[in-house]
């Protein structure tokens, strides 16, 4: 068998089989969670958020363990870019995702310090084992403010949580242990595969494992939100859609970037400088540029989805002209830099302009009556 071959068979296997362990995971973690008696909306914050960012979790932290600290970092990034491009924006297409005021009041603001946080702390050239200690620490004190602010609303979160099944825990505490173990082991395994095949394709390629890190793998470990997100939108529960896509984000920088930090120990996770200049700020700037998005109509639009959509298509292409030493990248670059982000920003603030100024007419007609 070609050896090209071979690693794209072993991603392919390897994201299988996350997929399936995921699942495994997220059906026997709520299943016990149900027989101890915890509530479901602590389950739906916790084990099933945790269960959708174990792919990252797991690929990252093996990548570390095997040295390769830069498709841990550009599997983060990544991932994250490729949630809120794709994952939001596919969502979008599908139906216009109906914004809730707690996402715009807290979740985004928090997701855009914290991604503020990390390019900060990676801005040095390495995550240090402290600063993935704190961000292990803002993720409980984040999940203990989750359930404490839900609780006080919990006719808002009703919406926007998972529906959990109660009939998981039907099987008994033996059935739901061997679930979490199967997916446990899959998830190990599935992400043994993923990076093995993901560097001896770089290898191969003659590319960095940075760029197999940013395209391939977190494409690839983000499928499972994905898949949810869709199923959440075409259920018309579009609630589920973007709180799955934001709590991700939130768990892969805080969770994931925290535990591989800490696991790396005293040396830290080495970022590459690549990341630190092109990649990270893109990070941060798909964040930000969400934030107007969810101000305005209290929705995202087709046209908005499609927007993110094409805005990874034009990523996607620049790390494939950027890994191929191509001619066309500075052209391509100034052709973003000049033509395309200012049609995104103008049509951004001109949808801004209106909602706000169709929101005073509104305040001003019943005063005038």
């Amino acid at each position: 068998m070609p050896p090209f071959l071979q690693s794209a068979l072993q991603v392919l296997a390897g994201i299988g089989l996350l997929f399936g362990g995921g699942e495994l995971f997220v059906q026997g973690s709520v299943a016990i969670s149900l027989i101890f008696g915890i509530p479901q909306l602590v389950i739906g914050l916790t084990v099933v958020a945790l269960g959708t960012s174990a792919p990252e979790l797991f690929v990252s932290v093996s990548s570390v363990l095997k040295g390769s600290d830069a498709l841990a970092v550009s599997n983060v990034v990544g991932s994250n870019i490729f949630n809120v491009l794709v994952v939001l924006g596919s969502s979008a297409l599908v139906l216009p995702l109906r914004v809730e005021s707690r996402l715009v009041r807290r979740d985004v603001p928090l997701l855009l310090a914290v991604s503020a946080a990390v390019w900060g702390m990676a801005s040095a050239g390495r995550v240090t084992w402290q600063a993935g200690a704190a961000l292990l620490i803002a993720l409980v004190i984040n999940t203990v403010w989750e359930i404490r602010t839900a609780r006080e609303e919990p006719e808002e979160m009703a919406e926007a949580e998972p529906q959990i099944s109660t009939e998981t825990a039907n099987g008994g505490f033996v059935k739901a242990c061997i679930l979490l173990l199967l997916g446990i082991l899959l998830l190990g395994v599935g992400s043994n595969q993923l990076v093995a095949g993901a560097s001896n394709a770089a290898k191969l390629l003659k590319v960095d494992e940075t760029v197999i890190g940013l395209t391939i793998v977190s494409a690839g470990t983000g499928m499972p939100e994905l898949v949810t997100s869709l199923v959440a939108a075409l259920r018309g529960r579009t609630d589920l859609a973007i709180g799955n896509v934001v709590g991700s984000c939130l768990l892969n920088q805080l969770l994931v970037l925290g535990s591989c930090a800490v696991v790396a120990g005293g040396s830290g996770l080495l970022v590459d400088p690549l990341i630190i200049e092109r990649d990270l700020p893109v990070m941060v700037l798909t964040t930000l540029a969400c934030m107007p998005i969810f101000w305005t109509k209290g929705q995202i639009s087709r046209l908005e989805g499609g927007i993110l959509v094409g805005l990874y298509a034009f990523y996607l292409t620049d790390q494939v002209l950027n890994s191929t030493n191509h001619t066309w990248q500075d052209e391509f670059r100034l052709t973003m830099l000049c033509i395309v982000l200012p049609i995104v920003l103008i049509i951004i603030v001109l949808q801004t302009v209106m909602y706000w100024r169709d929101l005073n007419r509104l305040r001003i007609t019943p005063s005038a009556e």
